[in-house]
């Protein structure tokens, strides 16, 4: 077992104790070195929000500007995927906690979303150009939990429905926002809202750059994958598929839909986006097209990694799988790939850390413009961070917001 093979999740820094004979999750020692593709997975979703954050723009075009889109969107969904991979290992993976157990565990899943909602309204408060995703997640932490005792496929089943039904909804909910002023009378009543200086619970729910309501589904489906048994090469073979599935299904239909629908180009290229720069035809992937402005319905087809549509949901969870599944496959199969992939799965294991500590260097450099900064100062934040996870790690086994996360979660134990 190497150093790494304690999982700790993106919001806490849980760690399952590889001496244990099963551990509190219900794993087992044999298990815990698949759950090292995890923290790789986790580790590649903070580089891609890095390059999403202060990477180069991806309308500058070219090769660069191309591999740049690929982490927009995409990043956070796979971060997102993985929180609702955690809340099963949390809560108990293969099978529930239940009794006192299981109260202490639901109680520390909640006190963690209340300090991510709390966390991330006061980096927002900062002033940098981050769309900090915390407060959204923290929120989404609360959704999902009623549900965590469910089955896989149960949870898959509400993924799925949720990815079809939540995108339009937040289609209707925003139109209503646009047309009358119940929204304004919400927020005006909101604590939230006149603590933090936003738009509060609105704004996490609707109106927000990752509104809560389109993006359960990730958890969901994360949630779904964490019962699986990952250990079984059958379950990786058709968790790939699936996962290549819905990325074809999901990006592939919007692109039939751009081309082949009749008025969906016309309609999206006469109403355009938000600051878009791009063709319409390229929003079946990328959000150099712009983001939906809600005048049309037309924009229900795209698949860019904003738009917050069905396609989208659907296209990037496909990716968000295929994603965990090869990094699983990876360090269990390639004993020297594992090795040489030491340094990302540290940056993995304190994830929560490396995505604040990236919002702060934006604030320390006094970055006001992203994306669009030059490559040299990605690699720069890519390299501090794994420089320090690494250094980190081979002293203390927990990340050091990770461990402020998990002593916060010590009064659950007076949880009766």
């Amino acid at each position: 077992m190497t150093q790494n093979a304690s999982l700790p999740n993106f919001a806490a820094g849980t760690q399952i104790e590889p001496t244990a004979p099963v551990s509190p999750a219900g794993i087992r020692p044999a298990q815990l070195g698949r759950l090292v593709g995890v923290d790789l997975a986790r580790g590649l979703a903070v580089f891609g929000m890095y390059a999403a954050h202060v990477g180069p723009d991806p309308s500058s075009g070219g090769v660069t500007g191309h591999v740049m889109e690929l982490f927009h969107g995409r990043a956070s969904a796979l971060f997102a995927f993985l929180a609702g991979f955690s809340i099963i290992l949390m809560t108990g993976r293969r099978v529930p906690k239940t009794g006192r157990e299981g109260r202490q565990a639901v109680a520390k899943v909640l006190i963690r979303a209340v300090l991510l909602v709390a966390l991330g309204t006061w980096l927002t408060s900062t002033g940098t150009p981050v769309e900090v995703i915390l407060a959204f997640y923290g929120l989404c932490f609360v959704l999902v939990l009623p549900f965590h005792r469910l089955r896989a496929g149960a949870l898959a089943a509400i993924a799925a429905g949720t990815a079809l039904v939540l995108p339009q909804l937040l289609y209707v909910v925003r139109r209503s926002i646009d047309d009358g002023s119940w929204a304004e009378t919400f927020t005006h009543n909101d604590p939230l809202a006149r603590v933090s200086g936003t738009d509060g619970f609105v704004e996490l729910m609707f109106t927000g750059s990752y509104p809560a309501l389109t993006w359960v589904p990730f958890l969901f489906a994360g949630m779904a994958v964490a019962r699986l048994d990952l250990a079984a090469t059958a379950v990786r073979i058709r968790l790939a598929a699936t996962g290549v599935a819905l990325a074809v299904l999901g990006y592939g239909g919007s692109w039939l839909a751009l081309h082949f629908v009749p008025g969906v180009s016309s309609a999206l290229a006469a109403g355009g986006g938000e600051d878009g720069s791009g063709s319409v035809m390229s929003a079946w992937w990328s959000d150099t097209a712009g983001y939906p402005t809600g005048d049309s319905a037309a924009w229900l087809w795209v698949a860019s990694p904003h738009s917050e549509t069905t396609l989208s949901v659907v296209g990037n969870t496909g990716v968000a799988i295929a994603v965990l599944v090869g990094c699983v496959a990876a360090v269990d199969t390639l004993p020297r790939f594992r090795r040489l992939a030491g340094p990302v799965v540290a940056v993995g294991t304190m994830s929560l850390t490396a995505y604040v500590l990236h919002v702060a260097g934006i604030w320390a450099l006094g970055i006001d413009e992203l994306p669009g900064s030059p490559l040299h100062v990605l690699f720069g934040f890519v390299v501090a961070v794994t420089v320090f996870a690494v250094a980190w790690s081979r002293f203390f086994r927990r990340g050091p917001l990770e461990r402020v996360m998990g002593d916060a979660t010590r009064i659950a134990r007076w949880v009766k």
